[in-house]
This record gives structure tokens, sequence and C-alpha cells, in this order.
């Protein structure tokens, strides 16, 4: 398989008819970039955000004073992304003219000598760059570059990233390795990424020297943050920050030297992705190298059946390796999403299935049960079992909603999901040379205009195996289409026009080199059964549990279907688990029923007994783990025991 870099097509180019991930796409769209466009205009009530509110002050057409987190720049910054990627896929004027409101007030706020970030221009300007560690200044201007971007891959505008060039600009005056720079980093990740983005689009190496500064800086002594927290008088903008040490920031030790997976998750995923693309761009192989050594840190060890990482809720961080709780986990929502991105960089740099199989596994579990169907409420935290009375009494549950919130203090998840879901349609294939590659299945039209080419396909994945693709080809075009064979899938087979086609796999992908002409048809089959997953005994709370998968689809059992008192339930060894589409449930999805069986103790109350509990016949049902908590608050759980 060619290790040679990959492109992923903008979503303008791929449009999703129908099926599973077009529905989400399709909200995301309709309801969710509108909603939370309401929410930062502060027109939702109960959902407080006043982020539009700082830009309006800082440009002097409104008066207060800054309300908010210190990094409430970055939902506005998120949400104009997520509108870019809208306004690529379903061109929409209004919503553009909204869009171009805000960016004119973004340019207003900015200060003369490039700088922007509505906190410190609102609250203190003379403590700006002062506390790097905490502050989330260079997160902020990440986040917004990403936005300009987008914005202008979208709309052909060059006012947001003329502004953000400026803000670069800024930032590239005061950090760097020269003489009187300072030789800080961010406290959260972010920039980084953005700044390889840039340089992607730009070609300015000085883009691609300051993201490489501010990785191969970090970690390095004398330690930065512990300068800078000196120089301030030993000050904190965070209770208990101290307390998390530089782990928390993976800041502990040098990047190149770094092994294990440490700290804030979404910090960790959005550092491994711009290393990731660091790899790639400048063909460093020791940086790739530790890059692969986080990857099987973090995906072998320390991820959850759900495409989840970052068990602790203390510092929303990694644990140690198999420390997997259910009902405790955070799996924050963004985590997820930056596993994705990821997941996609690895991708881009060395085609390979277990990087495509992630990102998979994070979309239809972990990053989609983030969302409420109707895209109107919001999961921070992701855990793999709750008990609704538990968690409203306990001090350790006190981290896990039992229902999804209209929006949150720290809202940083739902514009995430936003600007991922309007964009997703742009991960469903790359290209490379004379090589076009199939990494997710789903309904969608993909165009490749310098090739004359259209891929049409057609499959009610994840539900249904089967994939129909057509490739349309105006002129004879010789050129090799691989087909992604995921990693569950023990069986598969392949049809050219018609014709069985036999083809080895390679890294998990399957090739077809031919010149296309007119109309081609190749349809690919993939055995889908239901798959009992068990744990390794390393995973404690997992032991003598089992968990269901079909597809790339975790399941679940919920109170709605099958009463309370979840723990009491267990799927007998010897059931054979029946899969069943039903149109009318939640939108449309696929149901497990299995046989099981249902503990009882006698009347009594006490918690301990001398006779074993009664067994009685259970008729289970498991619904996909994303679509949980869409019918109500109740019980939930992926692991069951088995007996």
């Amino acid at each position: 398989m060619s290790t040679m870099p990959h492109t992923f097509f903008l979503p303008r180019y791929v449009h999703l008819t129908s099926g599973c991930m077009a529905r989400p796409h399709r909200t995301v769209i309709e309801k969710v970039i509108p909603y939370q466009e309401k929410v930062l205009r502060d027109e939702v009530p109960d959902a407080p955000s006043h982020a539009i509110e700082n830009f309006r002050i800082a440009a002097g057409e409104s008066s207060g004073e800054f309300q908010g987190m210190v990094f409430q720049d970055s939902d506005v910054a998120k949400w104009l992304e997520a509108t870019a990627y809208s306004l690529m896929v379903r061109p929409d004027p209004d919503l553009e003219r909204r869009a171009d409101e805000v960016i004119s007030l973004i340019g207003k706020a900015q200060l003369p000598d490039g700088y922007l970030n509505t906190y410190f221009i609102l609250t203190d300007i003379e403590k700006r760059w002062t506390n790097l560690a905490e502050c989330h200044e260079l997160y902020c201007a990440g986040h917004m570059l990403e936005a300009a971007i987008a914005y202008f891959q979208a709309t052909g505008k060059r006012e947001l990233l003329d502004i953000m060039l400026r803000f670069v600009d800024h930032i590239d005056s005061r950090f760097g390795p020269e003489e009187g720079k300072l030789k800080g980093y961010p406290g959260h990740q972010e920039i980084e990424l953005a700044l390889l983005k840039l340089y992607e689009l730009t070609g300015e190496k000085r883009h691609l020297d300051l993201a490489s500064f501010f990785i191969e800086e970090r970690g390095r002594q004398p330690h930065y943050f512990e300068w800078e927290w000196e120089k301030r008088g030993r000050t904190s903008f965070w209770p208990r920050f101290r307390e998390l040490g530089h782990e928390y920031s993976q800041s502990h030790i040098p990047v190149r030297e770094q092994r294990e997976a440490v700290g804030h998750a979404v910090r960790a995923m959005y550092m491994y992705t711009a290393l990731a693309d660091l790899a790639r761009i400048t063909g460093d192989t020791l940086l790739w190298e530790t890059a692969q050594a986080l990857w099987k840190d973090v995906t072998r060890r320390k991820m959850y059946l759900t495409g989840g990482i970052g068990a602790s809720a203390f510092g929303e961080s990694f644990s140690i390796a198999y420390d997997l709780p259910n009902d405790r986990a955070y799996n924050e929502t963004c985590a997820s999403i930056g596993l994705f991105f990821w997941a996609s960089r690895m991708l881009r740099k060395e085609i390979d299935a277990e990087y495509s199989d992630v990102m998979e596994l994070a979309l239809y579990n972990g990053i989609l049960s983030g969302m409420s169907l109707d895209g109107s409420r919001f999961f921070y935290v992701n855990p793999l079992e709750v008990w609704p009375e538990a968690c409203r009494h306990r001090e350790d549950l006190r981290h896990v909603m039992t229902t999804r919130q209209k929006w949150f203090g720290c809202a940083c998840c739902p514009p995430n999901l936003a600007r991922l879901l309007a964009s997703i349609g742009g991960y469903y294939y790359s290209r490379s040379g004379s090589s076009l590659f199939v990494h997710f299945y789903g309904s969608s039209n993909l165009t490749i205009e310098d090739w004359g080419v259209t891929v049409e396909q057609e499959t009610e994945y994840p539900w249904d195996g089967e994939v129909k693709l057509s490739v349309i080809a105006r002129e004879p075009r010789e050129f090799t289409l691989s087909l992604r064979i995921p990693g569950w899938c023990n069986d598969f087979s392949l049809e050219m026009n018609g014709e069985a086609y036999t083809s080895t796999p390679e890294r998990g992908y399957v090739a077809i080199r031919r010149t296309w002409n007119g109309r081609d048809t190749v349809r690919l089959r993939l055995s889908m059964p239901v798959m009992k997953i068990y744990a390794s005994p390393a995973v404690r709370e997992n032991v003598g549990k089992i968990a269901l998968k079909r597809g790339p689809v975790i399941y679940c059992l919920e109170e709605v279907d099958n009463g309370k008192d979840l723990q009491a339930l267990a799927i007998k060894r010897d059931s054979s688990p029946v899969a069943r589409y039903e149109s009318s449930l939640l939108g449309g999805l696929t149901t497990i029923t299995a046989e099981g069986v249902r503990l009882t103790a006698d009347d009594s109350a006490a918690p301990y007994h001398t006779t074993p509990p009664t067994r009685s016949p259970a008729y289970l049902v498991f619904i996909p783990y994303y679509a949980w908590n869409n019918r109500g608050e109740g019980e939930m759980r992926v692991w069951i025991r088995e007996e």
C-alpha cells in the first residue's frame, strides 16, 4: 500500500444523499447551526453565552463587561467553521450574511497590533501572554484560524483570513527561538494544527516554522510554564491548577520523548493531530515514530469500546492503562472528536484501515452519542453505564449528566460536534496520485472535477453490509479504486460489473486497478453478524461481561426497553442474538434482541442473603449506544454479564 500522503476532498465535493450519517449531517445544517447561532447571540432562554456580545463590546458597539469562560471566543470560532462547511454543501445567502456580520465584529475588535482575544481586551490587556498555561489565548487563536481557512475555502472571502493573518503575524513576532522572543507554547494545544493548515494553504514556511516551534519547545527545560508562573508572582487563574502537574498539558517532557498518553485528553488529541501532520509535511521519521507509539498506547490500552477516551473526570484526563470504568467514565465528546481528527491525519500520512476503523468507531458511537437525534441537546461526557439516582447523589458521579443539556457554561462540545458533522462528507474519500480511496460507507455522491469522474454510492450501511458504487467517467480514465474492509468484517465479496472480483486486502483496503469508462458498477458485500465482545481481564470492571457490536455500531441496554435494575440482567452464553431493522424507532435503526435472565431476591430489603437470587427468563433489547437517552431519562449500560 502506498505511503504517499493523501488528500481528503473538501465537503463541497461530497454530497450525502441518505442514510444513517446523512441524518445528523442534515440536522446540523438545518437545525444545530441556526440553534447555536441563537445561543451565541443570547436568544435561547436558560442557555447564556455572551460570546458574540463580548466581540460587540470589544468592537465598541456595545457596553458592558466580559462574560463567560476565558476561552469563550472559541465558541464563535467553531460556529463559524461549522457555518463554512454548511455553506460548502448547501449555499445559504442569509446565513452567509449573518456570518459576515459576525466576522465584521471580529475585525473591529482586533487591536491595531493584530492581537485578538476578547477576554484580555476587555479585562486587562497588560496581562496578555502572561499565562499561556491556563488562559487559552493561543487555543482561541487556533480555532479562529481554522474558521478563517474554512470560510475562505467556502466563500472565497478573505476578511476573516486577513484578520487572522494579522494575528498570526503578531504571534510570530512574540514567539519563537530567536533572541528577544518568548519561548512559550500553548497550555491547550490547537494553534499548532491550525498553523499547519495555514502553511498548506499559503505555502509560507514561517507558518510551518512557528507550528514546529510550538511542538518542539514543549516540555523543554527550563520549563516555560514554571518561568511565567514565577514572573507573574506565582498566581494561578484556575483553582487547583498546579495540582494537575505538567502531564496535564503534555509538557512534562519534550514531545519527541513521549510514548505514553497522559493528561487532558482533548489537549493530547490536538497535539497528536499536529504531530502527525508535521511528520507528514516534513518527512520527519522520528516524529512519525512518536505519533505511532502514542497511537498504540491510546487505541490499545486507553480507549473505550465506543471510541471514548479520557477515563478520569479529574483533569478530564487519561488514566493508567486498562483503567476504563463504565459509570465514572468521562469520555468527553470533544475527546472523541479529537481522536477522529488525529486518526484522519495518521491516515493522510499512511493509508491503513487501523486509522479509518478508529475514525468510524468514534464517529458512530462516542461522537454521535454527544447529540440528541433532533440536534437540540448535548452530552459533554459519555459514560458506558448510567444509574440516574446514583448520579444525583454521588460526588464521584457528579460529572455524569443523566440527560442531554441545552447548552453548557463550558460549551466546547456542541460547536465541535457541529463543525465535524457539517464537514463529515469530506472524510469519506481521499486520493493520492492515481488512486482513489473509499474510507466510509454511506449513500453519497463524489465529484472529482479534474478527473471528469463521479462516484455514486448507494447503501443502507451501517445497518446493511451491501454497498453499490457506480463510477461514471466522462472519458476513459485509469486509476485505482481502493475500498476499506473494516477490521470487524471477517468475510466479504466483491463484484465488478456483475463479475466476481478477487483482491487481497492490503492494510485493510482492496484495490481495483482499471480503466474506467462510462458507468462501471462495483458491489461490495461486508458480512455483518452480531458479535459478542469480551474485554481483556486487565479491564477490571468488565470481567465476566460482554458487549454487543454489529458492524461499527456498539449496542447498549436501556431502561425504557428492559425495565429498571439493568445490573440484574444477564445474557445467556448460548443465546443467538437477532438483529432487526426497525424503521419507526428513533429515526430508523437496527436493534438486537437476545435471550437472557433476570436476577431477583426475596422481598426482604436486606442487601445480603444466604440463598442465591431467583433466575427468571428475560427478553433483552439492545439499541445503538449513540441513540440512548432519546426517549427520556433512565438507566443504561453497554456491558452485561454472561452466564
